[in-house]
């Protein structure tokens, strides 16, 4: 199968997969897999402070991974789409095979 792309889609692409290469996030996008979650859910679910926590979530969100709402004070995300999860359970298929 061949797919026509240029090169900035090539480096797009670079980029993105660039955020799947850090564990933290990966866990963080594992755990967006079934429900949205706040911050401070997602920090105590892997014993980490919740600065580390926003840090990882602003660059999930400004490569499009993740998205947000606010309720009141707290912010929940969730994944961006479906591609994200789709891409997450093919790495996690591929792994596994």
């Amino acid at each position: 199968m061949k797919i026509n792309c240029d090169e900035n889609t090539l480096y797009d692409v670079a980029e993105l997969f660039k955020n799947f290469s850090d564990s933290t996030r990966i866990r963080i996008l594992y755990l967006l897999i079934d429900k949205e979650r706040s911050v401070s859910e997602i920090a105590e679910l892997l014993n980490m402070n919740q600065s580390a926590i926003s840090h990882q979530l602003r660059l999930l969100k400004n490569s499009k991974l993740v998205r947000n709402r606010r309720e009141g004070k707290t912010i929940y995300y969730s994944l961006a789409d479906d591609h994200v999860l789709n891409i997450i359970s093919q790495g996690i298929e591929h792994v596994n095979e």
